[in-house]
């Protein structure tokens, strides 16, 4: 009897310490209350044994000494779980800079630029700027040429500028693309004032001088969104872009007349076959194709369409460089002859005159609203 005494308190004094080994989960169960373990910690392996280790959001309690109080600890860490669940959290490239926002990646993807990509863009023109000027000034008699003209704004129907671009995203940030421009639906302003030989200005017709430009660019543009954030609740992404390139403008032939009837001399008087007057004056402009340097600014959004579509809503200011004539007007005019009995009458010729070196330009800038819409591969 005092052998299985014995034994059973030799049992009762080894068990503890073998359910001590048995719980390495709970180091602070094998401690007294002077120790703490914070709650919700996250377990790790470490030796082949659990650990539990502080959590961002985790506090400190009392460990168990007992079973009663490691009853009690266990419903305090069960109440405050750290497991996180629903969106993730926010992450970004640059989690040090200074005002950078961060998106959840679902969201930061969906408008991520990635690989190949093909473009067509479509504007409107909403300002136009420029104009002809002369370049004549320093000839001799320069506005006295009938036709001849000093300055006129540029006149404009409805311009549709028109795009088609090919280019690749660097990275999420920068993409890169060669495009071609095509401006149409510009003219030759409808009235000039031109030369009235006399060394004044009077109004005439003008006819003709359509003016395009074929341009095209390497453009650069980049994601400011690591500045902005995205907007409209994560649906627009905004971006700035600049490009250069070679502009081919040209200015198409072109007709100023001028109805005007100038008396030269009075018909009483004048001789048979003497020079009275002038009217009917057509000055011929011949057009011209010019190679410029053009460059381009660009800002605006970015947003996704079904099936690996993007569609970028944008500002564009384009300065396409000069458009400029060939420099030769032919001037075409009906003479008036006296007829010696102080009346005139219409010559049966028209006198024709070649004036070169007699240049006309202006330079082409404008501010375009539009869409591109990009298939990325």
């Amino acid at each position: 009897m005092s052998r299985i005494f014995a034994g059973f308190a030799g049992l009762m004094m080894v068990l503890p310490a073998a359910l001590n080994a048995a719980y390495p989960v709970y180091p602070s169960y094998q401690t007294n209350q002077n120790n703490a373990m914070p709650v919700g910690a996250v377990p790790v392996m470490n030796n082949g044994m659990v650990q539990y280790l502080p959590s961002s959001n985790s506090r400190v309690v009392s460990a168990p000494n007992n079973v009663s109080q490691y009853n009690q600890y266990r419903s305090v860490a069960a109440a405050q779980p750290t497991r996180i669940t629903g969106a993730l959290p926010y992450v970004g490239s640059s989690q040090t800079s200074a005002g950078r926002s961060y998106y959840q990646p679902a969201d930061y993807d969906r408008l991520a630029d990635s690989g190949l990509y093909v473009g067509l863009s479509v504007a409107y023109t909403a300002s136009l700027m420029g104009g002809m000027s002369a370049d004549y000034t320093g000839e001799q008699n320069s506005f006295f040429v009938p036709g001849a003209f000093e300055e006129a704004d540029f006149h404009s129907d409805t311009i549709i500028p028109l795009q088609v671009s090919v280019g690749a995203a660097i990275n999420n940030d920068f993409r890169i693309d060669f495009s071609y421009l095509r401006y149409s639906g510009l003219a030759y302003p409808t009235m000039v004032r031109t030369a009235d030989g006399a060394g004044g200005l009077i109004e005439a017709s003008v006819d003709g001088g359509a003016i395009t430009s074929n341009t095209t660019m390497l453009n650069v543009y980049y994601n400011i969104d690591s500045y902005t954030g995205y907007l409209a609740g994560g649906s627009l992404r905004p971006y700035i872009g600049a490009g250069v390139g070679i502009a081919l403008n040209t200015v198409a032939d072109y007709v100023v007349y001028d109805n005007t009837f100038y008396s030269e001399m009075d018909p009483i008087g004048a001789g048979a076959g003497d020079l009275t007057g002038i009217s009917d004056i057509y000055a011929y402009h011949n057009g011209g194709t010019t190679e410029q340097l053009a460059f381009m600014l660009e800002g605006g959004l970015t947003t996704e369409l079904d099936g690996g579509i993007k569609l970028d809503f944008f500002v564009r200011y384009a300065n396409l460089g000069k458009v400029k004539t060939s420099g030769s007007i032919i001037v075409s005019q009906t003479e008036w002859l006296g007829d010696g009995a102080g009346g005139e009458y219409e010559a049966p010729y028209d006198s024709v005159f070649h004036y070169t070196n007699w240049y006309e330009s202006g330079r082409l800038g404008m501010v375009d609203i539009g869409a591109r819409m990009r298939l990325q591969f």
